[in-house]
């Protein structure tokens, strides 16, 4: 668990899945993303329940600590196809945007990382037209690396949501931290 002054990243519960449904049905939450059947959404929060048992991480449940409630995930998850390295995700409830929850989440999130993982680096993705993600992806600290954009390919050709762009952050020096 990371807590944070207003925020607690947890793992996730199975009372996660109803409001993490009601994020899978929110066209504005979902804008940049491909849409989700109930049943892929609590497979989604399945997964996240197994990978953390399986690595210890994952990108976590957001609680707001003044109201108790769940509002997105931030977190790192390990590497998988086609993603090779370490990443760092985040998607909240459209409720929670424009409060710096993202932020604060996320660089919570790159300190637990850099504390815990021996890592070179993570890496973060979004959609080319996200602005609203990559412009945080750059607040952080965040790199982007147009030589490696890709097309994701878990998503059709032709599919605007396809084209994705790539940030990286690296671990900060000993004498930076």
């Amino acid at each position: 668990m990371i807590e944070t002054s207003r925020l607690i990243l947890r793992p996730w519960r199975d009372d996660d899945r109803e409001p993490f449904w009601a994020m899978a049905c929110d066209s504005l939450v979902m804008e940049y993303l491909p849409p989700l059947t109930r049943a892929e959404s609590d497979a989604a929060v399945d997964r996240m329940i197994a990978t953390e048992r399986e690595h210890g991480h994952v990108f976590w449940a957001i609680e707001h600590k003044a109201e108790s409630n769940f509002i997105g995930f931030c977190g790192i998850l390990p590497p998988r196809p086609p993603v090779l390295e370490y990443e760092i995700g985040w998607r909240l409830a459209h409720h929670a945007w424009g409060q710096g929850f993202a932020r604060e989440a996320a660089e919570a999130s790159l300190g637990w990382a850099w504390e815990n993982l021996s890592v070179p680096a993570i890496i973060a993705m979004t959609n080319l037209a996200n602005t609203r993600s990559w412009g945080l992806m750059e607040r952080l600290g965040m790199i982007r690396h147009p030589n490696e954009d890709f097309d994701h390919p878990a998503l059709a050709e032709g599919d605007p949501l396809r084209p994705h762009i790539l940030y990286r952050i690296h671990r900060p020096s000993a004498a930076a931290v």
